[in-house]
């Protein structure tokens, strides 16, 4: 895979109920707002099963991150569709590797955004 500065990868999804609930048995995190149902009869995603969007990302160029940061602007709920824009920000041939930095955003159905993050990582040769 040839990976340029400047290239946009982008990939959407949808969270279920279910996957709301595995994640929380996984992770540990048995918050509230994630086991019970809004007024609108949904749940909260957790944060960083939303940034895990952006991992499929990397996974499909082989990226291993070093640093990673994110802001929550705000909550993303079951039955929104979430895409994740990662912009390869600077690419840099390494002896070995390449050097990636990374700009994602990720905005819901209604194009607002939910989420910015960052990352520096390399992918081997």
């Amino acid at each position: 895979m040839k990976l340029e500065t400047g290239e946009v990868l982008t990939y959407s999804r949808t969270f279920t109920v279910e996957e709301i609930l595995q994640f929380g048995e996984v992770s540990g995190d048995q918050g509230m707002h994630h086991l019970e149902k809004d007024e609108q009869g949904r749940l909260m995603v957790h944060g960083l099963l939303t940034a895990s969007i952006g991992t499929k990302i990397g996974g499909d160029m082989n990226y291993i991150a070093r640093e990673m940061n994110m802001e929550f602007l705000r909550p993303v709920f079951t039955g929104d569709t979430i895409t994740c824009e990662a912009t390869l920000t600077n690419v840099q041939q390494q002896e070995g590797y390449k050097q990636v930095q990374v700009t994602s955003i990720y905005t819901n159905q209604k194009g607002k955004q939910v989420l910015l993050g960052s990352s520096n990582g390399i992918i081997r040769d």
